[in-house]
């Protein structure tokens, strides 16, 4: 996007961060009718280097989470068939499955957390038909149809009269509500304490994954220390979880230890594959689940998915929208006040 001149362009929303939370608000923003647009630099963000899942079964059971959280996961993934269809973001895939390992105990983590599953213990699998992903590529691109995206990096904020001026690369913007989706990057100049607080608690965690242009299975396989899933007519293997990692360089060793784990979970001895390995870093907050709501009169945070965050991504767009309309909080697990 060219640089902007004067006088400068004004939204009802303004997103910082193009990743999965960011786009996800602005789909739900614009989907209201708001004049939305969306700042980021542009390259390979984190949610990018993700298979996409919308997993909470086996996310949960794998995370041994609370019927609490695990009830927030729940909500998200249903809010996707909808808001699939209406972004034209493809959800596909309803048959995951894990092997060996502790699988009779994440059996009975879901059987506790009330998800559909089956347990097959003479041959160490589970399945579940709770689940399903997205191809991050193509969601993102969905997901941004629509939205005014400035190619740029954010500078500085303040608010004044009129709403948030943020400066930017490209010239200052304005906007009625802020929306920071910033990751783990750290807070912009001239925001409020309450903000530069709740952007303090995100940890950075690293991801590692490979894309394989070879289709190696046709549903989710998961086992310890790994997981193949599809990926357009390719593969993707994942994932590493590193955390205060911050290196977008791919770790050789960890890469080779995640392969081998790969191999294992499918059962299949190891092969030639030529694999493009990416890493990016992603937020977390102290208890694992996301910040999102409003932070100060007019600023709102959409911050620390975890690993969660093409899952969380509408349940976050629907409470930041909500909270730049003044509704009641209807995720109060999720507000940022809990760490302030």
């Amino acid at each position: 996007m060219p640089h902007f001149n004067s006088p400068e362009p004004s939204f009802d929303a303004l997103i910082i961060g193009a990743g999965a939370l960011g786009l996800c608000a602005a789909a739900e923003l614009r989907r209201r009718g708001r004049r939305v647009a969306v700042v980021d630099p542009g390259g390979v963000n984190a949610s990018a280097v993700a298979a996409g899942m919308i997993a909470p079964a086996m996310e949960c059971a794998i995370d041994d989470l609370s019927s609490e959280a695990a009830g927030v996961l729940r909500r998200a993934r249903d809010l996707w068939p909808a808001f699939a269809e209406a972004t034209g973001v493809r959800l596909y895939g309803e048959l995951a499955e894990w092997r060996g390992g502790n699988v009779a105990e994440l059996a009975s983590r879901m059987k506790t957390l009330g998800f559909e599953h089956h347990y097959d213990a003479a041959s160490a699998r589970l399945t579940t038909h709770e689940d399903a992903k997205v191809d991050p590529p193509q969601a993102l691109t969905a997901l941004a149809q629509g939205v005014t995206m400035v190619a740029a990096r954010a500078q500085g904020a303040v608010r004044d009269g009129q709403g948030w001026r943020v400066e930017t690369t490209a010239g200052a913007l304005r906007a009625e509500h802020l929306i920071l989706a910033t990751g783990a990057d750290p807070a912009l100049d001239g925001l409020p304490p309450e903000a530069r607080a709740a952007v303090a608690c995100i940890t950075p965690i690293r991801g590692q994954i490979g894309l394989v242009k070879e289709k190696l299975v046709d549903h989710v396989v998961r086992g310890p220390g790994a997981y193949v899933a599809p990926m357009g007519e390719g593969s993707v293997i994942g994932a590493t979880m590193e955390p205060g990692e911050r290196s977008l360089i791919p770790d050789a060793a960890r890469c080779e230890a995640m392969l081998a784990a790969a191999w294992k979970a499918l059962g299949q001895a190891p092969r030639t594959l030529t694999i493009d390995w990416r890493a990016g870093v992603r937020g977390t907050t102290p208890d694992g689940l996301p910040m999102a709501g409003q932070i100060a009169p007019g600023l709102h945070v959409a911050l620390g998915p975890r690993r969660n965050g093409w899952l969380l991504g509408p349940l976050i767009g629907a409470v930041v929208a909500d909270a730049t309309e003044g509704r009641p909080v209807a995720e109060p697990a999720l507000h940022p006040s809990r760490f302030l």
